[in-house]
C-alpha cells in the first residue's frame, strides 16, 4: 500500500519525505486555507513547491464545479507539472471532466466518494484513484472502511485499473483497517503515519539493551 500526506504544510510533507515512506500528497482548498494560502497564482505556485520535494502523485484540487469550469481549472492544474493529478468531486459534471481528461491523458483523483456505487461511475469514467471518505462515514455512523472493502472487491471482479485512495484517514488503526482492506493507497496526517512505529514493547525492549549495554561497557 502506498502512503500519501493529506496536507499542504510543506515542513509535514518534507519529514514525511525524510522518513523514506512518503509516496504523494493530497491536497485541497480546506488544507490550503489552513496554511493561509491565498490567491490562484500562490497556490499554484504553492503546488509547484511540493512536487519539487515529493517523487510522486500530487492531488490538486479543482475549485469550479461546472464541466467547463472543471476541464479549465483541470488543464492548467496539469500542466503545473507532471506529479499533479487533477482532483474532481464526484458529482455528475465531474463524472464528465474525468471522462474528457482520461481521454486526453490527464490522470485524475475522484473525490468525496461515499458510495460503491459513485466508485462504479469513476472507474466507468477512467479515474485514476478514486477516494473514499472513511473518517466522514464513521462521523455519521456508516462503515467507512467497510465501503473500501466493498470498492477494492468491485474493482478486482471487473478487472477495473483506478486504484483505490482511501482518504479522511483519521489514526493508524485506521491505516491499518485500510490495509486489511486492500486499499491501493491511504492518505493520511503525518502524525497517523507515525503512529505506526509506536508500540510499547518496541520502547522497552529499546530501553532494556541500552541499559543492558551501559552495564557491560559502562
Amino acid at each position: 500500500m502506498k502512503f500519501f500526506i493529506d496536507t499542504a504544510n510543506l515542513e509535514q510533507i518534507r519529514e514525511a519525505y525524510d522518513l523514506g515512506v512518503l509516496d504523494g500528497v493530497t491536497t485541497n482548498p480546506s488544507l490550503m486555507a489552513k496554511e493561509g494560502i491565498k490567491g490562484v497564482q500562490n497556490q499554484h505556485d504553492h503546488y509547484i513547491k511540493i512536487c519539487e520535494i515529493v517523487n510522486g502523485d500530487v492531488s490538486a484540487e479543482v475549485i469550479a464545479t461546472d464541466y467547463e469550469g472543471m476541464i479549465r481549472e483541470g488543464e492548467v492544474l496539469a500542466g503545473l507539472n507532471p506529479h499533479i493529478v487533477v482532483k474532481v468531486p464526484c458529482i455528475a459534471d465531474g463524472i464528465k471532466a474525468i471522462k474528457f481528461f482520461s481521454e486526453k491523458g490527464i490522470r485524475t483523483n475522484c473525490t468525496l466518494v461515499f458510495s460503491i456505487g459513485q466508485a462504479l461511475l469513476a472507474a466507468k469514467a477512467g479515474a485514476t484513484y478514486v477516494s473514499p471518505f472513511v473518517g466522514r462515514l464513521d462521523d455519521i455512523c456508516e462503515d467507512g472502511v467497510g465501503l473500501v472493502a466493498d470498492i477494492v472487491r468491485m474493482y478486482h471482479f471487473y478487472d477495473y485499473k483506478t486504484q483505490v485512495l482511501a482518504a479522511s484517514i483519521r489514526n493508524t488503526k485506521h491505516i491499518v483497517e485500510c490495509l486489511e482492506a486492500g486499499a491501493d493507497v491511504a492518505t493520511c496526517p503525518l502524525s497517523a503515519i507515525k503512529g505506526l512505529l509506536d508500540h510499547p514493547l518496541t520502547d522497552a525492549g529499546l530501553k532494556k539493551f541500552l541499559e543492558d549495554y551501559k552495564k557491560v561497557n559502562g
